[in-house]
């Protein structure tokens, strides 16, 4: 049996892949679904549940869309359980990707930020965008 590949993907990529799933954001998480694991956490679960509960949602994705999907991730995606924190991105938010990532031991994280990806590579971790990653992975 091979090794699958492990991938934490941020919640803007996330959102994307729900609000245009023809777009490149879409594209990168549906490779990294074929290719391997998407490793979440409890903390970035929330993170994405607390962003598509906002109102500004409302006019582009239907609230049963949104539960569907969180559904659907809830199925494919495996939680780690986050047993050491790092505290290293500029934007305090955002080290939740890195504790999934170190803790989960993923390959990549696939994000928009521009405070995440000025950390690649990260203790072995590549920190790529969506662009990158469908032609790295």
């Amino acid at each position: 049996m091979t090794e699958q590949s492990l991938w934490v993907l941020d919640t803007n990529i996330l959102i994307s892949r729900l609000l245009v799933p023809g777009g490149i954001a879409a594209q990168a998480a549906d490779h990294a679904l074929t290719r391997g694991v998407l490793l979440v956490s409890e903390d970035t679960l929330g993170e994405l549940i607390e962003v598509l509960s906002r109102p500004k949602f409302d006019a582009y994705i239907s609230h049963e869309d949104r539960r569907r999907f969180l559904e659907l991730l809830g199925g494919v995606a495996r939680i780690v359980p986050i047993i050491s924190q790092i505290h290293a991105c500029r934007d305090a938010k955002d080290d939740k990707f890195l504790d999934v990532a170190l803790n989960g031991d993923a390959k990549a994280i696939i994000t928009g930020g521009c405070d995440l990806l000025g950390l690649d590579p990260f203790h072995g971790i590549r920190i790529v965008n969506p662009t990158t990653f469908l032609t790295w992975a």
